[in-house]
């Protein structure tokens, strides 16, 4: 096939009318097929995935695409594991990616997911993947279910919340939430971390990536004795959380040592690249709350995790529903990643 008209077959599964792995320059409604293979740290990749896309719903993404600026396009459809539905890039030589916010805003209207990457890491050379792990690497937030085992739920998730929207000093609130679990008793902790529910996804994630050589991580505002579980659980390298002081068995609402806030977790981060001789493009940073702004600032890669809206704004891609397998999308595109 040298080339394939995008408006002749607006419902066409192109996915099997094209070759993986292959890139196509977007002409006149085209695809035609070239040689040609773009370089990571050269442009900007769309990404789309979620659902299967027809011609006409790619038609669409490449016309908002072209409104938006983004000029000399070309296509390339790719699958990273086998079972998993492919996923759709767009490459422009433009270098400035827009907004998250308005990438999800237009992918909505699809029922898919957008994402717009820069110089994105290659799962092929060994990385750095450092979560935050309350909903992130976890469904729940560990302080809130604490609070409700201690009957003062209500009061300590109102201020998590606060402290997740970037709108309370994180260091700050923790002491405050903490001082009011004083009193739980230690067995109540050890029942709570042997039913963590893991977010759907971050287990196939971690396997993926382990499989290719990656060091996986935790850079948490929770707590110790929950990061270790998940690292159990997750098989991770390594957790660096927030020590809580037990006294007679007993929580004496206290956080002793480093508080692992905001700051702490861009130093974990760059401390990690470091000891690993680690290319920054190759450290992915995943998080959902305010205090992850500036680890994810600090990775190559950026990722919020079903994010407010603050921090899918600052992020520099989103991943806003389904499995966190699909990071996998961000880290596996066709593309030559010589420097």
């Amino acid at each position: 096939m040298s080339q394939l008209s995008l408006a002749a077959t607006p419902s066409a599964n192109l996915a099997e009318q094209i070759s993986l792995n292959c890139w196509y320059k977007i002409e006149n409604k085209h695809l035609i097929t070239t040689d040609f293979t773009p370089k990571a740290n050269q442009g900007v990749f769309s990404v789309a995935f979620g659902n299967e896309l027809n011609a006409e719903q790619l038609l669409a993404i490449s016309d908002f695409l072209a409104a938006q600026g983004f000029s000399n396009l070309s296509l390339c459809c790719y699958q990273p594991i086998a079972d998993m539905p492919v996923a759709w890039s767009f490459h422009s030589d433009t270098t400035t990616a827009l907004s998250p916010l308005v990438l999800v805003e237009f992918a909505k209207q699809l029922g898919i997911q957008l994402v717009q990457l820069t110089n994105p890491p290659t799962v092929n050379e060994p990385g750095l993947l450092l979560m935050d792990m309350d909903s992130t690497a976890i469904t729940i937030e560990c302080i809130d279910e604490i609070a409700r085992l201690a009957d003062v739920y209500d009061e300590v998730a109102a201020v998590t919340a606060q402290a997740m929207a970037g709108q309370l000093d994180f260091a700050q609130s923790l002491k405050q939430r903490v001082a009011k679990l004083e009193g739980i008793d230690v067995d109540l902790i050890d029942g709570l971390k042997a039913r963590l529910p893991l977010m759907p996804g971050v287990s196939e994630l971690c396997q993926y990536l382990k499989a290719h050589n990656w060091h996986l991580a935790i850079a948490s505002g929770g707590f110790v004795p929950f990061a270790e579980q998940v690292q159990s659980l997750l098989d991770l390298d390594e957790v660096h959380a927030n020590t809580l002081e037990f006294k007679d068995n007993r929580l004496t609402g206290k956080v002793i040592g480093t508080i692992v806030d905001a700051e702490e977790k861009a130093r974990v981060l760059k401390r990690i690249e470091q000891k690993l001789t680690l290319n920054n493009r190759q450290t992915v940073a995943m998080g959902d709350g305010a205090n992850d702004l500036k680890m994810m600032a600090a990775a190559g890669l950026g990722v919020a995790v079903h994010g407010k809206p603050k921090v899918v704004e600052q992020a520099q891609t989103a991943i806003n529903e389904g499995s966190l397998l699909q990071v996998a999308y961000l880290l596996s595109l066709p593309l030559d990643y010589s420097l």
